[in-house]
């Protein structure tokens, strides 16, 4: 039954001309059985085909088969045709012409629809002893039927006009998230454009303010200038690795922002953040695992600010009540975060890749900073309600 529904679905005029060809020969035992003069039955070939012709074609050319069952309709009275089964085809024209026609189209079908009974009464009396008032009744009645069908079609026409706004508007509505997406992508990564930056800067006034010491204690203190210029290399090897980073980053043309540069937060930090957190009125539990030992900066920024949007985000959607655990784990050649909440949490919507937080497109922000690093990040619900952000970010520049 599917494939039978699928079939006249692709093959809409095919159907068309099938019920022609039944209406056509319906049509034709009805003239042959016609007991009018031969000259009325010869006339009515002409007209039952012009009929039949209406439907096999009303989906391709709507309004031109419109004027083809008038004029067939107009033959038929001015040859003295008496109506027959191939009338029916102005019942189908007409609501063919409402739900898919030209507007002049669909208004020319209702005129004709309500004054084709009336002709037709005119033309072919009824032999009735009732009266006008029983010509009245058979007019009205023959006339419900045309009305009915041009009140189906254009139905029709409204409710598809109706979906096809729906449509417009949900593609419309998809462009703009998306667009919306991708300007807080850009803007996202021009900040973090802009702090990478901070960390290069201040690494290179490290290297300055090293080289100038060692340069002063040449002479006088060999083993401290020899430290000095130990620092200045790991330090240059980590700002390179960081401007490594920079350079991948699409940076946007703001103006500069005047002042010195000042380090970045780092893991350090964190403890600091959550203490001020918890004077908000947000119970956060604090662990760190592992050996603490020095980072790459722009892994420890990367770790600062996940934790930083995961307690934002805590007190914006956990709701009254709700607490918080932030787990730092050290690993031979990473680190991990989790960041847990039992609060309500937001819709899990919020959260997929290209979604936001509702205001400052928070995962947006973390997954872009989690990926510069060439970590990895999970988030969303967890098991018996809350939140949880996972982040692993290698010690390692991703290359």
């Amino acid at each position: 039954m599917q494939r039978l529904y699928d079939f006249i679905r692709r093959h809409p005029t095919g159907v068309d001309i099938f019920w022609a060809v039944v209406l056509l020969g319906l049509s034709g035992v009805s003239v042959v059985s016609d007991q009018s003069r031969s000259a009325q039955r010869l006339a009515a070939v002409p007209v039952v085909i012009g009929l039949c012709l209406a439907v096999a074609l009303r989906r391709k050319a709507p309004e031109k088969m419109l004027l083809l069952a008038v004029a067939a309709g107009v033959a038929q009275l001015m040859l003295d045709v008496r109506p027959n089964v191939a009338n029916f085809a102005m019942l189908v024209i007409t609501f063919t012409v409402a739900a898919v026609g030209e507007r002049w189209a669909s208004r020319l079908a209702l005129i004709c629809s309500l004054c084709a009974a009336g002709l037709s009464q005119l033309r072919w009396p009824s032999d009735t002893r009732g009266g006008w008032a029983q010509e009245v009744f058979v007019v009205i009645v023959m006339t419900v039927p045309f009305v009915l069908a041009w009140v189906l079609g254009d139905s029709m026409r409204t409710r598809r006009a109706y979906f096809s706004q729906l449509e417009e508007r949900a593609a419309r509505l998809e462009r703009e998230r998306e667009a919306q997406s991708k300007v807080a992508v850009a803007a996202e990564r021009a900040r973090i454009a802009r702090e990478l930056h901070d960390v290069v800067a201040h690494n290179v006034s490290v290297m300055v303010v090293q080289a100038d010491g060692a340069a002063y204690v040449m002479d006088a203190a060999p083993d401290q200038a020899r430290q000095a210029l130990e620092t200045i290399s790991s330090t240059g090897r980590q700002a390179l690795a960081e401007m490594r980073r920079l350079l991948g980053v699409l940076r946007t043309g703001d103006s500069q922002e005047s002042g010195e540069y000042v380090p970045q937060p780092d893991v350090e930090q964190i403890e600091d953040l959550i203490e001020q957190v918890r004077q908000t009125g947000l119970a956060v539990d604090f662990k760190i695992e592992g050996t603490p030992r020095p980072l790459p900066s722009g892994v420890e920024l990367t770790a600062y600010r996940i934790v930083q949007e995961a307690l934002t985000n805590t007190r914006k959607h956990g709701g009254p009540d709700a607490g918080a655990s932030v787990r730092l784990v050290y690993f031979d050649d990473g680190l991990g975060l989790l960041v847990e909440d039992d609060g309500r949490g937001a819709a899990h919507e919020l959260y997929e890749d290209g979604g936001a937080d509702g205001a400052g497109h928070g995962m947006i922000g973390m997954r872009e900073r989690v990926g510069m690093v060439g970590g990895t990040l999970d988030a969303g619900p967890r098991p018996g309600g809350g939140f949880r952000i996972s982040a692993l970010l290698p010690l390692k520049p991703a290359h």
